[in-house]
């Protein structure tokens, strides 16, 4: 290792794994960083293409995470990273290299930011807009600790749309005296429109090192100058607020809210970015940089369609083409539904807070681009927006994912089900999501739509129940409604007569076992049936597909069983599981009843592991019964 760092400045030949990174990257040279870059995006490519992931937005992202570290010092400058889904590259050069092969795999390195897994992990991040907020914190703690370490928040333009981003802004900017820097990484959307060349020449004026030496001496030589100085002083900066007025439009709103405007710079030239970052330090105040990147920089089918290698599965290097199509899906399925009834309604409107194509609400938008409205990342405003539609007679549906549907609790209560408004809400990602993992599985939204009074919530168990809840949903109730439904495509064992908006009891003949599932579970608790069966344990099915409000009557027929075990994919506490349970001890019900949930935060793996690992596969639910049977017979 000696001998390399004696050679690092001789050579341009670097490889990432013979340097001590990152603490090697200050000593290398432009050109050799260049050369890492290089080295890191084929890492990128093929990693994802293998495991899938978020694509677009880390290639975008490279230059920018190496100048971050040739110029702030982590762990002890801490960089948090907005949403965690840009910081790949931030993971290979802290340590991770040997092991980003596993990434977003079971008991491998996860897609996102945490700080269990590394030290140079500042937040867990998986959300949007969250950064500044965090920044401000951790640079308020390091100035009650007396330290001089630096907080860097870095955002993405996205992010931006969300409504927490400009309260950290607007709290972060009060105080001068703090080592704040927010990174703000453009590569999608024009924030400011351009003013012209003088523009571009006081910006570049205003972003070098000499500027800010020559602005301190004057305004220390004006403090100088008895009875005038101030005046003058005054006088200056009177003119050149004056100027940035009418010329600097583009930086007002940042300085505004007290921060230092830097930028735009090109985040793919690492001189500009060591430039920038070097003279943001100086201030010792909050900074924003404003970076100006390519999404997808370095991958042609990524640069030309950088919203479709956002989040991706495996894909072929070659052409691009991902291995699994998403016209097979609940997305697809509901997103194309949505459409047909359209087409009979024109009160019907279609709500996404930056999930067009995530959610399959691009064929409503294509179809009918005046009733359908991409919000941005604002869930809160969604949900009031949605509301405030149907205050006006029209029938918004809200299509969103699971996880992030919980960043707008207090708009469903207090601008939607008060009001008993008639808003749907298409719950996407409701479940077990896999290998994006905690932050993004979807096992919150039942415990949290069941505190809501005037809430109607189902959750069908494959494409043709998804389309008769969806009418349901839309035509037959009122109020707040839900039609939640999983990642990925039908795994079905339906057969029609076991199909509706409802619950159905599924039996062949008289026994002691009940089975109590909804969801695409259903499918594999009909498949568990079938394997007791052959063992000879009989066991029937009561199928949920209206899971809340619960019929009670339901209850006089559940009492009649032994044994009941209720399997969800859900977090336990507040689940349909445990308000069953509730509804039998009101009662005289003196057989056995479990529930197999999710108790606790679902760490990153195939969906298949996790519901394995749950006891929610069709194997653990035989093997579930078949232990609670034989426990009832030795009693």
């Amino acid at each position: 290792m000696s001998e390399m760092k004696e050679n690092l400045n001789i050579s341009d030949k670097v490889e990432l794994a013979e340097l001590d990174l990152p603490n090697d990257l200050k000593n290398l040279s432009i050109p050799q960083c260049s050369t890492l870059c290089k080295e890191i995006r084929k890492i990128l490519i093929s990693t994802v293409s293998k495991n899938g992931g978020h694509l677009a937005s880390n290639l975008g992202a490279v230059e920018l995470t190496v100048a971050l570290h040739r110029n702030f010092n982590s762990p002890e400058d801490k960089i948090i990273w907005d949403v965690g889904h840009q910081s790949y590259t931030h993971k290979i050069l802290t340590g991770r290299l040997d092991s980003f092969r596993t990434l977003r795999q079971e008991n491998g390195i996860s897609g996102f930011p945490k700080p269990d897994e590394s030290e140079h992990d500042t937040f867990i991040s998986g959300h949007s807009s969250t950064s500044v907020s965090v920044a401000c914190g951790i640079a308020e703690a390091m100035k009650l600790q007396g330290k001089d370490n630096y907080a860097v928040a870095v955002i993405g333009d996205g992010a931006m749309t969300g409504g927490m981003f400009y309260e950290a802004m607007n709290n972060g900017g009060r105080k001068n005296d703090r080592n704040l820097i927010v990174v703000l990484n453009d590569n999608n959307m024009s924030i400011s429109k351009s003013v012209g060349s003088v523009s571009g020449y006081l910006t570049a004026l205003r972003n070098t090192e000499k500027y800010y030496n020559t602005k301190i001496a004057v305004k220390k030589g004006l403090e100088k100058i008895p009875f005038v100085g101030n005046s003058v002083q005054k006088g200056i900066k009177n003119v050149k607020d004056s100027v940035k007025q009418n010329l600097l439009e583009q930086s007002t709103m940042f300085e505004d809210m007290g921060f230092i405007y830097l930028g735009p710079v090109n985040g793919h030239s690492l001189s500009e970015l060591d430039e920038v970052m070097h003279l943001a330090k100086h201030y010792h105040q909050p900074v924003l940089i404003h970076v100006k990147t390519v999404k997808g920089k370095g991958y042609g089918p990524a640069e030309k369609n950088p919203g479709e290698y956002h989040g991706i599965s495996r894909f072929d290097i070659a052409t691009g083409n991902p291995e699994v199509s998403a016209e097979d899906s609940y997305s697809t399925v509901f997103g194309r539904e949505l459409v047909e009834m359209g087409e009979k309604d024109s009160n019907i409107c279609a709500v996404t807070a930056a999930m067009k194509y995530g959610t399959g609400l691009q064929f409503f938008y294509y179809r009918f681009p005046e009733r359908c409205y991409d919000v941005g990342i604002a869930e809160q405003h969604a949900v009031t927006f949605a509301g405030a539609l149907a205050s006006m007679g029209m029938i918004p549906v809200f299509a969103v994912y699971s996880s992030f549907l919980q960043r707008a609790y207090d708009q469903l209560i207090h601008d939607v089900a008060i009001g008993r408004l008639h808003v749907v809400l298409g719950i996407d990602r409701a479940g077990i999501v896999g290998s994006d993992g905690e932050t993004h599985q979807g096992m919150f939204d039942v415990p949290m739509l069941t505190s809501i009074p005037n809430t109607t919530i189902y959750s069908p168990s494959c494409y043709d129940e998804l389309k008769l809840c969806m009418h349901n949903a839309v035509y037959e109730d009122s109020g707040l409604c839900a039609v939640r439904y999983p990642r990925g495509s039908e795994d079905s064992v339906c057969d029609k007569e076991h199909i509706g908006t409802e619950h159905i009891f599924i039996s062949d003949k008289p026994c002691d076992t009940l089975i109590i599932t909804y969801g695409r579970l259903y499918n594999k608790a009909f498949r568990a049936r079938t394997k007791l069966a052959a063992e000879g344990i009989d066991c029937d099915i009561l199928k949920l597909t209206k899971i809340y409000p619960l019929d009670s009557s339901i209850v006089d027929e559940l009492i009649k069983y032994r044994e009941i075990v209720f399997f969800e994919e859900s977090s336990k506490s507040g689940s349909i599981s445990e308000k069953i349970g509730n509804m039998l001890a009101e009662t005289t019900y003196c057989g056995r009843y479990s529930s197999v949930t999710a108790d606790n935060f679902v760490k990153q793996a195939s969906v298949k592991s996790c519901l394995e690992k749950l006891g929610m596969s069709s194997n653990k639910m035989t093997e579930y019964i078949r232990r609670r049977k034989a426990e009832n017979a030795e009693t």
